[in-house]
């Protein structure tokens, strides 16, 4: 079974509503943000990048599940062009806590891997936050490079 599945609309709403909140908070937390402008700016940027939901073209949203089908987390990638090349460019990629350090993340990304390859992509770029080591450790561990 694969790891990823595509999600479903009665996830992406709370999915959504949850990124939406992470998102303001990390830009505060980077200093990028003022507290009273963030959850406005996340909405607005959210809404920018998924105009159409789950239907958005280009984008991908997954739900992440563990070997017996248990939600264990959510993957979003679009196809974005770096140097002229088609490449997956992850924008989430959340394990819940109860699931995390269990592995469900490298799983992810190694389906992500397949994904990018099925799709004819030739890479997979992201965006990390300097203060989230967890997600840096697991990136380095993959063998990503940071640029």
């Amino acid at each position: 079974m694969s790891p990823l599945r595509p999600m479903s609309e009665t996830e992406y709403d709370p999915w959504v509503a949850q990124a939406i909140a992470a998102y303001a908070n990390d830009k505060i937390a980077s200093g990028q943000w003022s507290e009273s402008e963030a959850l406005v700016k996340s909405k607005k940027e959210h809404h920018e990048l998924l105009p159409q939901g789950l239907r958005t073209p280009d984008n991908y949203l997954f739900t992440v599940q563990d070997e017996s089908g248990t939600s264990v987390g959510m993957l979003w990638f679009a196809v974005k062009k770096k140097f002229d090349k088609p490449i997956a460019f992850v924008f989430d990629i959340d394990i819940w806590p109860e699931f995390q350090r269990h592995g469900h993340g490298v799983r992810a990304f190694k389906a992500l891997e397949e994904q990018a390859l099925h799709r004819g992509l030739t890479g997979i770029a992201l965006h990390v936050f300097g203060a989230n080591t967890a997600a840096r450790a697991l990136y380095e561990k993959l063998g990503y490079q940071p640029t």
